[in-house]
């Protein structure tokens, strides 16, 4: 009978792949490498969306969001238009397609006005209600129905009045405030954290995340600037910082 090898069984132990100290180390350093990945890249989209939710509000949603109100320029247009019975005026507001289908309604909107002043409230609303819809399917929104006037944005209320007065000067500095606000908000918070971040552990993460939302915040502001393209997609200049 032969009698086994001891020394080769104890060699392939040794040099096993079995899960060793130093393999588990590895595997927990690697988890915890990969899940920070993931929270960075949440974080990103998180700040991407406040980011968003501040200017692109005034930049895509209610660049033209607030044509679904009462008191929207589309409305506002409707209005004069059926006063002076002359839908032209009306007609740049829906595509080259949608034309037909606004001249009927607007001719019955005006035939059933001729008939009092309660009807005349219901052909306005008719009418109003058919040039915001199709107004944005158009634009390849929704259309959830006609909001009261509260409902536009300060900030493209601030625009609407900017091209009423002449002047842009306003909406400038409103906006300007608001960015630098959030800036510089992020970046105290950031900087104060950031001197106890070598005293303990907590204090270092809080210091990341501070960190991370002060940089991402620039980032998603940035972003926005440098990437609209305006309402349609195009017509826009691309005013990053590196063109400074």
């Amino acid at each position: 009978m032969r009698t086994p090898n001891h020394s080769f069984q104890r060699t392939r132990v040794r040099g096993g792949r079995g899960p060793g100290p130093l393999n588990s180390k590895r595997q927990l350093d690697n988890r915890r490498g990969k899940i920070m990945v993931i929270r960075n890249r949440l974080d990103r989209i998180m700040v991407a969306f406040l980011g968003i939710g501040f200017l692109c509000t005034a930049m895509s949603k209610n660049t033209f969001a607030h044509c679904d109100t009462l008191d929207g320029p589309v409305v506002q247009a409707a209005r004069n238009a059926l006063e002076k019975g002359d839908v032209t005026p009306l007609l740049k507001w829906v595509q080259a397609d949608d034309e037909r289908e606004i001249r009927v309604a607007f001719q019955k909107s005006l035939a059933v006005r001729a008939k009092g002043s309660e009807a005349e409230e219901l052909a306005d609303m008719y009418f109003f209600e058919t040039l915001v819809r199709i107004h944005r399917a158009g634009e390849g929104a929704s259309y959830t129905g006609l909001k009261p006037g509260e409902a536009v944005d300060p900030a493209v209320a601030l625009a609407d009045r900017a091209l009423e007065s002449g002047s842009v000067d306003k909406l400038v500095d409103v906006l300007t405030e608001a960015m630098a606000s959030g800036i510089r908000e992020r970046f105290q918070h950031a900087g104060e954290t950031q001197k106890q971040a070598d005293d303990n552990v907590a204090a270092g993460r809080e210091y990341v995340e501070a960190y991370v939302i002060f940089t991402h915040y620039v980032e998603g502001l940035h972003t926005i600037i440098k990437g609209n393209r305006g309402h349609h997609g195009e017509g826009a200049e691309d005013h990053s910082v590196h063109d400074q």
